[in-house]
């Protein structure tokens, strides 16, 4: 694991000079590409190097967090055209590459809690760089002020950790349910829990995608709300025992909130706010299947991070085409872009299908096994299900079907086609997330 985080901190000098733009972008997709193929065959842990190790959770969402910090230089290039302080803006980049990649591989609790909180740091200088509006500031201290205030507790819980069990390493953790109380459940759980985030504690997540650049965006979508899920599948082996008895406030909270939020998509007018809110709403099955701890739940919960991280971000990607060109992300001004930007009608449908679960991508995968693990834990829960899923469809065939059809708005005089580089961007994220689904045994039969 050394070896690539080498690579990634040798990186960083070649954002000093000028008209290397385009080289640090093939760098990362030549170390993405390589490592793809340090898949982790056996299901254990491999690649152990100092504090550094991976195994299949950590494979898959490393993978996915250097896959998302390519696409964000490749959809980032107005930066570089515009020479925006294009240079720090590729070492804030590298920066966070370096900080999700030492999260998802460290194989100690406090390296891992140091480097969750480390994260944070270079995302907030990238809403408050090159963010859009004046109420970034304001955005910034949401994300501060949620994650780091739900941490703290955390970091007492892991310090309780060692000093019961004399270890934090992460697969020595088991054997720890003598020392679980109420108190030391929430301490563990909660951080998590914001971080992804679960309904009533979400409110930072919409102010700072809408705040937040289109790398900003992304990276929050498509790797930051991971690291919630990542921690609680951490965690848990300590929390066993105990979880059975609060599973079910977290379930009933997640699922009536992700209900509440998809209500909440139907009233947007703002295409960022839109897909952000429709995350929150994702995110709540995943919560949901987690707390479930069976099997189903939390093979198909990381199955659908993995999904979600690419489909979000690939929306995202889209609102910010659009707002390229309009310089809004009004549904009011977005309309009847079918008829503007004809060619790109096409990713519209192909990631909103994606978003709503359609065949053939990872979405369904991981919706049809979390679909089935709440049903088995407690049947009670598929009057929400149902409701879940049918609003889930709904909001994206309004947010497709109001973007892309009706009467042009009456300012804009000129049709607007695609770059090659956008197609580009799009196009690797809708590829992966219907290959996967091919090696459905790497991506959910993995315990």
């Amino acid at each position: 694991m050394l070896k690539f985080l080498y690579f990634l901190i040798f990186l960083t000098p070649l954002c000093y000079f000028s008209g290397f733009w385009w080289l640090i972008c093939s760098l990362l997709f030549f170390v993405s590409f390589v490592y793809f193929f340090f898949f982790p065959y056996f299901f254990c842990w491999g690649g152990l190097g100092y504090i550094f190790g991976c195994d299949l959770i950590s494979y898959g969402l490393v993978l996915l967090s250097l896959w998302i910090c390519v696409l964000m230089i490749l959809a980032s290039e107005s930066v570089f055209r515009h020479g925006y302080f294009s240079g720090f803006f590729a070492f804030v980049v590298i920066a966070l590459t370096i900080m999700l990649y030492c999260t998802f591989s460290s194989i100690s609790l406090l390296s891992f809690y140091i480097f969750f909180e480390s994260s944070l740091i270079p995302t907030l200088f990238l809403i408050l760089g090159w963010g859009y509006q004046p109420e970034r500031v304001q955005a910034g201290i949401y994300l501060l002020f949620y994650t780091l205030l739900a941490s703290l507790p955390l970091l007492v819980g892991i310090l309780f950790i060692y000093n019961s069990l004399g270890s934090l390493c992460l697969f020595l953790l088991c054997g720890g349910n003598s020392l679980v109380g109420g108190l030391f459940y929430v301490c563990m759980v909660f951080a998590f829990l914001v971080s992804m985030p679960m309904f009533m504690v979400h409110l930072w997540l919409p102010s700072a995608h809408v705040e937040a650049p289109v790398a900003g965006s992304m990276i929050l979508a498509g790797v930051l709300l991971k690291l919630g899920g990542y921690g609680l599948l951490r965690v848990f082996p300590v929390l066993f025992s105990f979880g059975f008895g609060f599973g079910v406030v977290w379930v009933a909270l997640s699922l009536v909130g992700g209900l509440f939020v998809s209500l909440f998509c139907m009233r947007q007018t703002d295409l960022k706010s839109l897909i952000a809110y429709s995350s929150v709403a994702h995110m709540s099955m995943v919560i949901g299947g987690i707390m479930t701890l069976n099997y189903w739940g939390v093979c198909s919960s990381f199955a659908l991070m993995v999904a979600h991280g690419l489909c979000s971000s690939g929306l995202f990607c889209l609102s910010n085409i659009s707002y390229e060109r309009f310089g809004s992300r009004s549904l009011l001004v977005n309309s009847g872009l079918i008829n503007l930007m004809p060619s790109m009608a096409m990713w519209w449908f192909l990631l909103s299908a994606c978003n709503m679960a359609a065949p053939p991508s990872l979405n369904l995968l991981g919706e049809i096994g979390l679909l089935s693990s709440l049903v088995s834990w407690s049947w009670c829960l598929m009057f929400v299900l149902v409701f879940l899923s049918f609003f889930s469809a709904a909001y994206t065939l309004y947010m497709y079907s109001y973007s892309q059809h009706g009467s042009t708005y009456s300012g804009v005089y000129s049709c607007s086609l695609g770059y090659v580089r956008e197609f580009l961007l799009l196009f690797l994220h809708w590829f992966p997330l219907n290959l996967i689904i091919l090696s459905v045994d790497v991506t959910v039969f993995w315990v």
